[in-house]
């Protein structure tokens, strides 16, 4: 596990995760991993279906209020078992915990750079 990333994205994402309570927050710098998906991905996640809703949409409203970032994409707000909200250079992954367990992005990209926040 490696430091957390000083890039300002990642840095509001987080801070922004960890006071609506999101678990095991991990950034994944991706940039050696041979992969052009993104720069990094930010994952947790939620306790309950509301929790996570409330993760994600409060991510997308304090980064807009923060600064100039809106998201590209967002998919799964309805059903919360893994909502992914694209920034492009930085993807976050916001699931409930049984669903993180079931995909284990953890696992899948086990090569990048990964740091706890």
């Amino acid at each position: 596990m490696g430091k957390t990333t000083k890039d300002p994205l990642v840095s509001e994402l987080t801070k922004t995760l960890q006071a609506k309570k999101a678990q095991d927050i991990m950034v994944f710098d991706m940039r050696k991993t041979g992969q052009n998906v993104c720069d990094y991905f930010v994952i947790c996640h939620g306790l309950s279906k509301v929790q996570s809703q409330s993760i994600a949409e409060n991510t997308i409203k304090e980064l807009r209020r923060s600064g100039p970032y809106k998201p590209i994409h967002t998919e799964g707000m309805a059903n919360a078992e893994w909502i992914l909200i694209d920034y492009g250079d930085v993807v976050a992954h916001i699931f409930m915990e049984e669903s993180r367990q079931f995909y284990q992005l953890e696992e899948l990209w086990a090569d990048a750079r990964i740091s706890d926040v």
